[in-house]
């Protein structure tokens, strides 16, 4: 990516925006909380709920500074201004998986907003890459672990 530039779509822009509300003025408390408490058993040196409380506190913050980085570097892409005769980033595409005949729908999004549970490929996948640019009608082989599979697009669409 160029100058570190985090794509975005505005859901997940959304999306990071509501987890690094959450991290830094609800779960910052709780945390806050749980090491207050922790400190009154004592003993710092054999006390394990202090040495975890302070082991998410860690992980949290660290996730606190990355999400805060990928915001300030992020670049929105608006669906409703895509040109829907090419897949693009923020395309919603309908592909047809040949040798199943299968239909499938993916969104075609930046890296930090990929979640497969979801429908959301990255740009930068293998697949991902053999779609951007591509339009109706294509052909796209994607090499893969099991061996090269082929998909027809069926459809661009907006999301």
């Amino acid at each position: 990516m160029a100058n570190d530039e985090v794509i975005l779509t505005k859901e997940g822009l959304a999306k990071l925006q509501a987890e690094l509300d959450d991290l830094k003025y609800v779960k910052r408390k709780e945390l806050a909380a749980r090491i207050k408490l922790a400190i009154s058993y004592g003993d710092l040196k054999e006390n394990s709920e202090y040495h975890s409380a302070k082991n998410d506190q860690s992980f949290m913050e660290t996730r606190v500074i990355i999400l805060e980085k990928m915001l300030n570097k992020a670049r929105i892409v608006d669906a409703d201004d895509l040109d829907h005769s090419s897949v693009q980033i923020g395309s919603v595409v309908i592909l047809n998986d040949i040798e199943f005949s299968e239909k499938i729908e993916y969104q075609i999004v930046g890296p930090a907003e990929a979640d497969v549970l979801e429908n959301k490929i990255s740009y930068e996948s293998p697949l991902g890459k053999g779609l951007v640019g591509k339009t109706v009608g294509s052909i796209v082989s994607i090499d893969a672990p099991m061996g090269v599979v082929k998909y027809e697009l069926l459809e661009i669409k907006a999301q």
